[in-house]
């Protein structure tokens, strides 16, 4: 069973978000809170598996208590609730260890997907968030945005071929154990690439490598399971 901790200052949304995950009788919901103070306080007592925080509340907001979370309680997983518009938000929550993001107006399917994701350790970024980041990342015009593209693909090319294959499918979201199946690997071996990766790519989490797999490209196009699956051209 999967352990829930929601937080959005609008009751509305809380309620919309709980029933959503109670049709998976995989997961439940342990706790609500109205603010990020509260959400830290309530991690810290229930100790879920994942924490959905809304990423702009009054007081503490999501960023800071998904800060806080992972300095206070590593094991818990976030996941970001965004709207359009939000973009340097999600850009500074990726900075904090947020492994999800999803879109609030996104189907429902698309939060329980997420949420199993970030339980089972995977970063879980909404194909309409990914897209986001990386359009914000290229705003600065054409030019810019193909520096920023090459960039991303010297630092993926800068990895062995084995961890290419990993990056791509953590940057499709999937769990160490789904990539371990999908490339015949020991899940020891894949939690072993991935932080090869992460210490190669700079970066501190699966999500911020998940950014960069998209921005360079490297994410599977959705394929028949086994194999080398192509990789997308943007």
């Amino acid at each position: 069973m999967i352990r829930i901790l929601i937080a959005d200052d609008e009751p509305m949304i809380r309620a919309g978000v709980r029933a959503v995950l109670a049709t998976d009788p995989g997961i439940t919901v342990v706790a609500e809170a109205a603010d990020g103070r509260e959400a830290v306080r309530l991690v810290q007592h229930h100790r879920p598996d994942v924490a959905v925080l809304d990423i702009r509340m009054p007081g503490t907001d999501g960023i800071a208590a998904a800060a806080e979370i992972r300095r206070t309680v590593p094991a818990t997983g976030v996941v970001m609730l965004t709207t359009f518009g939000e973009d340097d938000y999600i850009l500074r929550a990726l900075g904090e260890g947020a492994t999800g993001f999803l879109i609030k107006s996104g189907d429902p399917e698309e939060l329980q997907a997420g949420v199993r994701a970030v339980a089972d350790g995977a970063a879980y970024l909404s194909p309409k968030v990914a897209a986001r980041v990386v359009a914000h990342l290229a705003a600065d015009g054409a030019g810019a945005r193909a520096g920023r593209r090459a960039a991303a693909r010297a630092r993926v090319d800068a990895l062995t071929a084995r961890e290419r294959d990993v990056l791509g499918f953590l940057g499709g979201g999937l769990s160490n154990g789904q990539i371990a199946r999908r490339l015949h690997l020991a899940e020891g071996t894949v939690k072993a690439h991935v932080s090869s990766i992460l210490a190669r790519l700079g970066v501190d989490n699966r999500a911020a490598a998940a950014v960069v797999a998209h921005e360079a490209g490297a994410v599977p196009v959705p394929g028949p399971p086994g194999g080398r699956a192509p990789y997308e051209e943007r």
